[in-house]
């Protein structure tokens, strides 16, 4: 299954598009930790300090807003 995480950070909300479930799990569990981190694209991504995390399942329509 693949879909959009939501990694909401201090002054930023982030969003990652058409990743695996597993991956938004391993972001997930990191929530609340100082440095929240996963592979994309083979490079490792610092996001520091994440919290909430959110999942939405398919693609984000843009023009409609979520």
């Amino acid at each position: 299954m693949r879909g959009t995480a939501i990694l909401f950070q201090e002054q930023n909300v982030t969003f990652i598009e058409d990743i695996e479930h597993a991956l938004y799990k391993e972001i997930n569990d990191q929530c609340g930790s100082e440095h929240c981190s996963c592979k994309l694209d083979k490079k490792v991504v610092d996001f520091g300090p994440v919290s909430p995390v959110y999942w939405h399942e398919d693609e984000v329509d843009w023009d409609y807003g979520y």
